[in-house]
């Protein structure tokens, strides 16, 4: 008797339990379940999305709903910042005018310290299979003379080189890859503006090929349009000059005397550009200063290359140029040069030409764009999500900061460049012009660092201020052997005071604060937004 009441206690003590542990779990709050969709956590894995805790990385409360970045444009930067947020987990939903491939005549050369961000980038194999050609340094022409100035590229490996190729293959061979992430988005469409609410970009307005009006909504917009941006307008203070324009043809089956190399003619009144694009195309880009331009379509263009620029294009290729002049297939486009003045605004962010340019005389354009997505790449890498525009905003003032000492070194190179490259008609600039050519040629750590600034190597301020007045004193040292006379000691005033007048108002507009002291610079020192449960 006892024994089957102890049975019955422990079988009604059995299923009590049971029926009050499947109450507990019936009636237990449930918080998940309770919360509204658009409040949950998600992140996307092979196609699915999952859901998660928030403390999987770079989840956020809207990434079903839309993207984390949009990204304005798909060329060198668009593409490349796309990939990259991308690889790092991010929604991201790219809008492009045209996906067609681009056919530009700039574009084309990368330098090698660009070719290293994008192996930094994972996107190296985006210049192979597009038949680009590598590029180990530069010859210059100059009074029927060539100065060959190599790269110094003895520290690195085998592959590192600059790379010269059709600037449409490679921005095609980066949107594909791009594409190919599962997270990334490309869409044909013309941003027409961007949309705000209380001072905060949330979005942009567009519309499709056929005509259809659409809205995208992130957290983050980053505009990479290009120079002709009609967007930057409301993101920075843009000051745009116009120094010269390229007129660019295609040489074919064209041997350039010095293989894979560019070629730079300093002729009159501006330089020449010759560099391979394909294993048989050589681009040519003559530079003509000022905006105005001989008209193409009544044959002025065609004259003036014949008479005016063929003369002074090198012997060697000199019939190929004027055999494709004759072919009347000539295009041109502007230069452009715009130091970065940025306008923080939150909930958004310039890249690429649409935030800064630099004449293209050096191809510094490429590295520039790179190594700026290199930098936000850092960045943001560690932020959970964007949501909280105002304190992105404060720290991505930091962006500006970190990117100044390489890209002003680039742009400030660039511009001075061109000018000391370019001829005239005093007699102290066409001295330091002369110096330019022959310091290259020295050899030894006056072409090897000077040639480390040109390729984006070594893209320091203090190596840029070094070489260039090292550049002027050669020139003025040079030109008081054997014996100083009045004369020449004013010549080498007027030579020192020429560089001066050239490089620093550069460097000025550049920001001498951030270019050389980036270290004083409140903003540099940002903290990452704090991510709240």
């Amino acid at each position: 008797m006892v024994l089957m009441i102890d049975q019955f206690i422990v079988g009604t003590f059995f299923v009590t339990s049971l029926i009050g542990l499947l109450l507990l779990l019936i009636l237990r709050p449930n918080k998940m379940r309770k919360l509204p969709k658009n409040n949950r956590k998600y992140y996307k894995i092979d196609n699915d999305v999952v859901m998660a805790s928030p403390n999987n990385r770079h989840s956020s409360p809207e990434s079903v709903a839309g993207p984390d970045v949009i990204v304005v444009g798909a060329g060198v930067a668009g593409a490349a910042l796309a990939h990259t947020l991308g690889t790092d987990g991010r929604r991201v939903h790219v809008i492009e005018r045209d996906m067609t491939q681009p056919d530009r005549i700039v574009g084309e050369l990368l330098q090698p310290g660009g070719y290293l961000k994008l192996i930094e980038l994972g996107l190296e194999d985006c210049v192979e299979g597009i038949d680009a050609q590598p590029v180990v340094g530069y010859a210059l022409f100059k009074n029927g003379k060539i100065t060959k100035s190599p790269y110094p590229l003895g520290k690195f490996q085998a592959n590192v080189a600059g790379r010269s190729f059709h600037n449409g293959r490679f921005i095609q061979r980066m949107r594909e890859k791009a594409a190919s992430l599962p997270n990334v988005r490309m869409e044909e469409g013309t941003v027409t503006s961007l949309f705000e609410e209380n001072g905060i970009v949330k979005g942009i307005h567009y519309k499709t090929k056929d005509g259809q009006e659409h809205k995208s909504c992130a957290p983050l917009t980053i505009v990479c349009d290009g120079g002709f941006s009609n967007l930057r307008r409301s993101l920075c203070n843009p000051k745009v000059e116009i120094p010269s324009c390229f007129v660019g043809m295609v040489l074919e089956n064209c041997q350039l005397p010095v293989p894979n190399h560019g070629h730079v003619v300093l002729a009159d009144p501006s330089p020449i550009l010759f560099y391979p694009i394909s294993s048989t195309e050589v681009r040519c880009l003559v530079d003509v200063p000022g905006q105005k331009l001989p008209s193409v379509a009544n044959g002025e263009m065609t004259k003036y290359l014949k008479t005016k620029v063929a003369p002074q294009v090198p012997i060697e290729f000199r019939d190929a140029f004027i055999s494709t002049v004759g072919k009347g297939n000539i295009r041109t486009m502007t230069n452009k040069s715009m130091p970065a003045v940025p306008k923080p605004t939150p909930g958004a962010l310039l890249l690429g030409d649409a935030f800064n340019m630099r004449h293209p005389l050096t191809g510094g354009g490429m590295t520039v764009a790179l190594s700026d997505i290199v930098v936000l790449r850092n960045l943001i890498k560690p932020l959970h999500d964007f949501h909280d525009a105002a304190s992105l905003n404060k720290y991505l003032e930091s962006f500006y900061v970190l990117r100044k000492p390489v890209a002003s070194t680039i742009n400030t190179l660039a511009n001075s460049v061109y000018q000391v490259f370019s001829a005239s008609s005093d007699e102290a600039r066409e001295m330091m012009r002369q110096a330019s050519v022959d310091y290259l040629g020295l050899g030894g750590i006056y072409t090897s660092g000077a040639m480390a600034l040109l390729s984006g190597l070594n893209p320091r301020p203090s190596s840029l201020i070094f070489h260039f007045l090292a550049m002027a004193v050669f020139g003025v040292g040079r030109l008081l052997l054997p014996f100083p006379s009045p004369k020449r000691l004013w010549i080498g005033a007027k030579l020192i005071w020429g560089a001066s007048e050239i490089l620093f108002p550069i460097i000025k507009a550049e920001g001498v604060r951030q270019m050389f002291f980036p270290a004083t610079v409140p903003a540099l020192y940002r903290a990452p937004p704090v991510y709240r449960h």
